[in-house]
C-alpha cells in the first residue's frame, strides 16, 4: 500500500508532534480512516519530505509525529512558467492539476479576449484558493516536495510585457516550427502560452510576437485548451526535461 502524503503549511521538525491541517486531517480520518501508529509523509514545500507516524487521531483532529528529514526531489531541470488563459467549467481545474504533474514550476492564469470567464475580485480570490488546493493535491498525489508558484490572475498584454530571459512560445496552427526543433533554451528555462476556448485572437498573436513570443506547431489537429497545454507541456519535457 502506497504511504499517503499530506501537505502541511507550517514548518517541520523532527522528532517533534505537529496537527495536520483540516483538509488534511478530514481525509486521513475520514476518507482514508487511517488509525494511530499508521506511516504517513508530511511535506511544506521546502523540497524536503518527511516520514511521520499518526499519533492521535479522531472525527476532527489528528497529530503526526514527525521522524525524519530527507532531500528528496523529483523536480524537473527544466522551469516552465505556464500562462493559461482561463477556460470555463473544470477544463482550467484538469490543466492546473495535470500540469502540475508534468512538472510545471509556475502558473499565471490569464484573462484574453476570448476568456468567457468573468468574475468580480472576491471570486477571484476564492477561485485563487480553489486552484491553490488543486495544485497541493497534485503534488501529494505525484510525490513533488516544492509547490509551483501560482500567480494571481493576470491581463495577457501586462503577462507578456514582463521581463524574462526564459525562451517563450505560443501555439499556432500556422508555425512551421515544431517543438522537436527548438533549440535548447539558454537561458532560464521556458515561458509557455496557452490560449482559452477560442484560442488567441490574432491581435493578441501579434502582441505576444512583438514581446518576444514565437509561435510553433503542435500537429496538424486542432485541440481543446487543455490539451494543447499538457500536450506542450509533455513535448517540452520529453525534449529538455525529464520524461
Amino acid at each position: 500500500m502506497r504511504i499517503p502524503r499530506f501537505f502541511h503549511s507550517q514548518i517541520l521538525i523532527v522528532d517533534h508532534e505537529v496537527q495536520l491541517e483540516p483538509d488534511a486531517a478530514n481525509h486521513a480520518g475520514n476518507v482514508l480512516r487511517l488509525k494511530e501508529e499508521h506511516p504517513v509523509v508530511l511535506f511544506n514545500g521546502d523540497g524536503n519530505e518527511y516520514p511521520a507516524t499518526l499519533c492521535k487521531v479522531d472525527k476532527r483532529q489528528v497529530w503526526a509525529r514527525v521522524d525524519a528529514k530527507l532531500g528528496i526531489s523529483c523536480e524537473s531541470p527544466l522551469s516552465i512558467h505556464l500562462g493559461q488563459g482561463v477556460s470555463k467549467g473544470d477544463r482550467m481545474d484538469f490543466v492546473l492539476q495535470k500540469s502540475v504533474e508534468l512538472g510545471v514550476t509556475e502558473i499565471t492564469p490569464l484573462l484574453t479576449e476570448r476568456c468567457m470567464v468573468k468574475l468580480n475580485p472576491d471570486r477571484w480570490q476564492k477561485k485563487h484558493e480553489q486552484w491553490l488546493k488543486i495544485i497541493v493535491g497534485a503534488c501529494e498525489q505525484c510525490g513533488r516536495n516544492t509547490l509551483p508558484v501560482l500567480h494571481p490572475v493576470a491581463n495577457l498584454a501586462d503577462w507578456t510585457r514582463q521581463s524574462t530571459n526564459a525562451l517563450r512560445l505560443t501555439l499556432d496552427p500556422r508555425a512551421e516550427k515544431r517543438i522537436a526543433e527548438l533549440d535548447k533554451p539558454a537561458g532560464r528555462g521556458i515561458r509557455l502560452l496557452i490560449g482559452p476556448e477560442g484560442g488567441l485572437s490574432e491581435q493578441e498573436l501579434y502582441q505576444a510576437g512583438e514581446h518576444g513570443f514565437q509561435s510553433v506547431l503542435l500537429g496538424p489537429r486542432v485541440l481543446r485548451t487543455e490539451t494543447a497545454a499538457l500536450t506542450a507541456i509533455a513535448s517540452l519535457q520529453s525534449r529538455f526535461g525529464d520524461l
